[in-house]
């Protein structure tokens, strides 16, 4: 798959200019300390986002500075279309860190023990995960909040957390099987299965993890069938706008109200309300 790069530094003059008359532009004070040498941004591997070009990113992480204070121009970012790329760029060290969620850092250490959480400046962001529907397609956004809601009230989505995600096994995440009913209508869902424990399909291509669990209780709720389709994460919008897919799993960025949920969102999508919320880590990696 293509990796795609974007180096997103802020030079310090600008962030100085609130504190400071100037950068270079006068005597510094006898009695002050010159100040300290630039630091080198922080490598760091990203998933490129469905709908944000390397520009569009760039506005999405301006606003991200902005309003949340999140220090975004000590990192230089490239970009990958899946985890596994991302993994190998930072054992290779084209990065020296990767940013993934919670989870799929809790995934990834246990998995290989050269990968460590690190401190991040982006700590204090989430992301809440989402179903993406076309904007026509109301009635389906309709009975997908209306059974995401049901599951919420019930202690169903609870369970799924803990089941998948928590306290999940992690060297053995569970397939899950998707009921099927004769006769009742099909929605296909575009699945990556390179997000473990969240989207993920096992080595002998058995669908697993909490996404798809969720797949399995909506379908049991809504009275469908759904037949999921691997499809490259980079050309999932693509597929849903051609009616090749029906859903989609979408993140709105960042969930905290801080930037405005819609920041990543096609003017032809919808999104069904939120079913899940994680944290945003960072990885190094220890040759």
């Amino acid at each position: 798959m293509k990796i795609k790069k974007a180096v997103k530094i802020l030079f310090s003059c600008l962030l100085a200019g609130a504190l400071f008359t100037g950068c270079g532009g006068g005597d510094k004070p006898a009695d002050k300390p010159a100040a300290p040498p630039e630091t080198a941004p922080i490598k760091l591997g990203m998933i490129t986002h469905l709908n944000a070009n390397e520009k569009k990113m760039e506005e999405i992480l301006d606003n991200v500075t902005e309003k949340t204070g999140v220090n975004v121009s000590k990192y230089a970012i490239t970009y990958y279309d899946n985890l596994n790329l991302m993994q190998m760029g930072i054992e290779s060290g084209s990065v020296e860190q990767i940013s993934v969620y919670k989870s799929v850092a809790d995934y990834v250490t246990a998995m290989n023990k050269k990968f460590e959480v690190t401190q991040t400046s982006f700590a204090n962001l989430s992301d809440s995960f989402c179903f993406a529907v076309r904007k026509d397609d109301t009635e389906l956004k309709a009975e997908l909040d209306k059974a995401i809601d049901e599951m919420k009230s019930d202690g169903t989505l609870d369970n799924l957390v803990k089941t998948y995600i928590t306290e999940v096994d992690k060297n053995s995440i569970p397939a899950v099987e998707i009921p099927m009913v004769d006769g009742a209508e099909t929605l296909k869902v575009g699945v990556t299965g390179d997000l473990p424990p969240l989207d993920f399909v096992t080595a002998d291509g058995k669908p697993a993890g909490f996404n798809t669990a969720m797949l399995a209780e909506i379908a049991r709720r809504t009275n469908r069938n759904v037949e999921i389709v691997d499809i490259d994460s980079g050309a999932r919008a693509a597929a849903l706008n051609s009616n090749q897919i029906d859903v989609i799993f979408w993140v709105i960025l960042p969930a905290d109200g801080k930037v405005p949920a819609d920041i990543d969102k096609p003017a032809d999508l919808e999104f069904t309300v939120p079913y899940f919320k994680d944290d945003i880590a960072h990885l190094k990696y220890n040759k």
